[in-house]
């Protein structure tokens, strides 16, 4: 009897290690189970012991194909990808914004990297809904409502979940609580609460290379992903499995695609020789397909916007080509497609000006002079 009462606390610390190991364990088996699932869906077999699990933003730079996202938390802030490496891995990650991959479809290929510095949307929620340094849940509530653009209609569940934000950065010594229906708010809440959570788990930078799969690059009349590892002459980060090797069958295609269509050509010693200035060449080329497209369906006349040119009208929206996103801005008589980038969003609906140079614009917004995109 008493030889049992001395061990007990040493099974009991055992059990109190195990019971942890045990949960992580099936979580991992899960997320396998799913990574499986996700290429099986796309007609892919991967080794699992090519997966790998990201808890955090990844240390090195990831780039391959999207097989599946999803929403990871109640407020929608958080998303997990399945990416098929051109590493020949096949990548879990969690914690990515979902705002940075909204353009991102399966089959997209995309970059993820180190964290950069971006807060989160919550945060910036909260401050916006502020009144003298003072949150008021109520009110985030009837402002919910009134806008109704909560997904599902949980507007209650929606602002509970900014109050249990607010709660964990209470504990980190952030906000304050002052009752219910009170948050003291400081006035570096945003930059706080980014520092907070880049000391714990910053989120991944995600860059989008090309909504289009492999096959719609293949044959597209614009300049792709594939046409600026072409002339990079870039080939040594592909691995000789799994997309990585699907990447160099489309190379290869691509490649037999400009020759037959004029815009490269062998060489006596194997070379290929492309068009002079072809990314540039590619992107006019279907720049002006697209924009008589859409000058068909608008009733209004289609004007490429020439080299040195300040183009000014209004930020109307945006198109998806093979060769990027494309602002279409409006006059009253014509319209136009220029490069996209993320700070023209807010000026949606708004006039916009801008001096197109070398294919990227320098936007004149407001008060920001020569911003460059």
């Amino acid at each position: 009897m008493g030889l049992a009462t001395e061990h007990a606390p040493g099974v009991w610390e055992l059990s109190e290690r195990l019971e942890p190991t045990l949960r992580e364990m099936g979580e991992r088996g899960d997320i396998i189970r799913t990574m499986q699932k996700a290429l099986r869906s796309e007609g892919a077999e991967r080794d699992p012991m090519s997966f790998q699990i990201h808890d955090d933003a990844p240390a090195t730079l990831i780039v391959g194909r999207v097989i599946d996202k999803h929403l990871s938390d109640e407020l929608g802030e958080n998303l997990t990808l399945l990416v098929d490496g051109i590493d020949g891995r096949t990548h879990h990650v969690s914690g990515v914004d979902p705002a940075r991959v909204e353009d991102a479809r399966i089959g997209s290929v995309i970059e993820i990297g180190p964290p950069d510095s971006a807060g989160r949307p919550s945060d910036r929620a909260i401050v916006g809904m502020a009144e003298d340094g003072l949150y008021r849940p109520s009110r985030h509530l009837e402002q919910a409502q009134f806008e109704g653009r909560v997904l599902g209609g949980d507007y209650e569940g929606f602002v509970d979940a900014h109050v249990r934000r607010l709660e964990a950065l209470r504990r980190a010594g952030i906000a304050e609580r002052i009752d219910a229906d009170q948050w003291r708010i400081p006035a570096d809440f945003e930059a706080r609460a980014a520092a907070y959570d880049a000391g714990r788990s910053a989120r991944a930078n995600i860059r989008i290379l090309s909504t289009f799969d492999l096959e719609r690059q293949i044959g597209a009349d614009g300049a792709t992903w594939l046409d600026r590892r072409l002339v990079s002459a870039g080939g040594s980060d592909l691995s000789a499995s799994g997309f990585g090797e699907q990447v160099r069958e489309a190379m290869d295609r691509r490649r037999e695609h400009h020759i037959e269509h004029g815009d490269a050509a062998p060489q006596p010693d194997g070379r290929i020789a492309y068009r002079r200035n072809l990314i540039a060449t590619l992107q006019e080329r279907e720049v002006a397909r697209a924009g008589e497209e859409l000058a068909a369906k608008k009733s209004l006349p289609f004007r490429a916007a020439a080299d040195g040119e300040t183009v000014t009208g209004t930020f109307t929206g945006t198109t998806q080509l093979s060769s990027g996103k494309f602002a279409i801005v409006e006059k009253s008589h014509e319209f136009t497609l220029i490069p996209w980038r993320p700070v023209i969003d807010r000026q949606l609906g708004r006039e916009v000006s801008g001096i197109v140079r070398g294919g990227s614009v320098s936007w004149q917004l407001g008060r920001q002079k020569g911003l460059e995109i």
